[in-house]
């Protein structure tokens, strides 16, 4: 019995540190999407923000989640190394500031409707980057 119990309290730590850690990635992503529309944030940056957060956001997988080992492969590392690189190009005062927002906007909104402005960002986000890019 006390095996069963350990189990169960270990897994509960777990579930719980991935709830967590899934609110960070949320609050996250919506950083970066308001992070995008920033007039300091480079171009490439903001380009690369709406590809990552379309990806993550996307129903549309290029690799299934059913095939084995690659369907999971591709979400748990391109999105995280494209965060990465994207939080490299973006400047600190600006990342900050989009942290400082996407906390205060969480409080706030339900999973569908931050999943609603975010697709909404994505698109003015990438509509800015291009504008940007091309000097307009």
């Amino acid at each position: 019995m006390r095996n069963n119990r350990e189990s169960k309290s270990v897994t509960m730590l777990i579930l719980q540190a991935l709830r967590k850690r899934a609110e960070q990635l949320k609050t996250e992503i919506l950083a970066l999407s308001l992070a995008a529309r920033h007039l300091e944030t480079p171009w490439l940056a903001g380009f690369l923000i709406t590809v990552i957060v379309a990806y993550a956001l996307s129903p549309i997988d290029p690799i299934p989640d059913f095939i084995p080992v690659f369907g999971y492969l591709d979400d748990l590392l391109l999105i995280p190394i494209g965060i990465y690189l994207v939080l490299k190009m973006v400047p600190p005062q600006v990342l900050a500031e989009g942290r400082k927002k996407a906390q205060e906007d969480r409080r706030t909104w339900t999973t569908g409707e931050t999943c609603r402005r975010l697709r909404h960002r994505g698109n003015l986000a990438a509509g800015g980057s291009i504008v940007r890019g091309m000097g307009l």
